[in-house]
């Protein structure tokens, strides 16, 4: 119930960058609890009208929780900032290990079995939940320190009531399905596409309608997005090839998981490319990842190679403002809130019952000590003024 500002936290090195500003790592003062601090900058918020999206991404985030999609523990304001306070993800994003960690871009069939299906897992909350998310590509995958991914960046996804349609030409080019490119009325069906553009980028070690470093118009990506048929080489299995060729089909009809609506991933889950896999061990974090991030290196760009934002101009902050900013401005998210004390060991020293103090009788054990015996603090109140 208290007040959570940013006084809360101690402010570590930058991680990175997103849409708004800067995201840092951050610790919890009272529980040394390490996360993410996503930082969003009022005015560029304002100058981009972008207070409804980030709005829509703080109360979605608050909604998930997942072992497969980042989880918002807190959220608070400062005076220049809005901040989302996340789980910290030190194992870099699926693009760097695509293309910087081996000695050819992507990764062998294991790898990229185990991590489609941890995404499949994280879409699958998602739909469930009633939520389309619209930007699923190898930069919105994060690992953690085991090697797990999650998906991040929840900024483009929107919550579809029950029965209904939802329009809107949004997400990364090359990655967007062709009724999103075509602006028509979708549901699920554009995550489905957008999971077969990562499935095949994470073995070709290239998207399947842009390659790397490319310099191609948009139109020409769309129009391939639309009439090409991807190519495949000799890095995919016949069940690899299978799956990506069913999630890629251009008609959201004929595509893999779009016919079940919210269920379409225990369709794709069915898939012999997941043949592999134990389902229940993998949603119960049970399984081995084939690869394990090693805590002392960086898989990120040099700090010093992110771009500075530059200083918003022209935007001034009022009174108008407030209203969005205490929509935002809610504290502590509740379950991770929860996972924290206990994960931290907090909930046993906060329980007056804990191990070794059955309550009896004795009234005196729920006194605190006298002064003399508490050691260097002393909790005698001050006497009001």
């Amino acid at each position: 119930s208290q007040r959570v500002t940013y006084k809360t936290f101690r402010q570590y090195r930058v991680l990175g960058k997103g849409g708004f500003g800067e995201v840092c790592a951050c610790q919890v003062r009272a529980t040394g609890k390490m996360y993410a601090c996503k930082k969003l900058e009022k005015k560029r918020i304002k100058k981009r009208k972008g207070e409804n999206m980030v709005l829509i991404e703080k109360q979605i985030l608050q909604k998930v929780n997942s072992r497969f999609v980042v989880s918002l523990a807190y959220s608070y304001a400062t005076k220049d900032s809005l901040c989302l306070v996340l789980t910290i993800m030190n194992g870099g994003d699926l693009k760097f290990h695509i293309y910087n960690m081996g000695v050819e871009a992507g990764f062998d069939l294991e790898r990229a079995v185990f991590y489609s299906a941890e995404v499949a897992c994280g879409l699958e909350c998602l739909h469930n939940l009633g939520i389309v998310y619209r930007d699923c590509k190898p930069e919105n995958i994060l690992l953690d320190d085991h090697g797990h991914v999650r998906i991040s960046d929840l900024g483009l996804a929107v919550e579809i009531p029950e029965g209904d349609l939802v329009r809107g030409r949004v997400g990364t080019v090359g990655y967007m399905a062709p009724e999103v490119i075509d602006n028509e009325k979708y549901t699920f069906s554009p995550d489905w596409f957008s999971f077969g553009c990562l499935v095949y980028e994470m073995i070709e070690g290239q998207a399947p309608f842009r390659a790397r470093k490319e310099k191609v118009k948009r139109e020409e990506v769309d129009r391939r997005v639309k009439e090409q048929a991807e190519t495949y080489s000799d890095k995919f299995s016949d069940d690899a090839k299978s799956i990506c060729q069913q999630l890629l089909a251009k008609r959201p009809q004929d595509r893999l998981g779009c016919s079940a609506g919210r269920h379409g991933a225990e369709v794709v889950k069915q898939h012999s490319f997941f043949s592999s896999i134990k389902w229940k061990r993998l949603e119960a974090g049970m399984c081995t990842p084939p690869f394990m991030p090693d805590p002392h290196a960086v898989y990120a760009k040099d700090v010093l190679d992110i771009e500075q934002f530059s200083t918003v101009k022209g935007v001034n902050l009022d009174t108008n403002d407030d209203q969005f900013y205490q929509r935002f401005n809610t504290g502590s998210v509740s379950i991770p809130w929860q996972r924290e004390m206990i994960e931290t060991k907090c909930y046993e020293e906060l329980n007056v019952f804990g191990p070794g103090n059955t309550p009896t009788n004795d009234l005196r054990m729920d006194l605190p000590p006298p002064p003399e015996k508490r050691g260097c603090f002393n909790f005698t109140r001050k006497k009001r003024r």
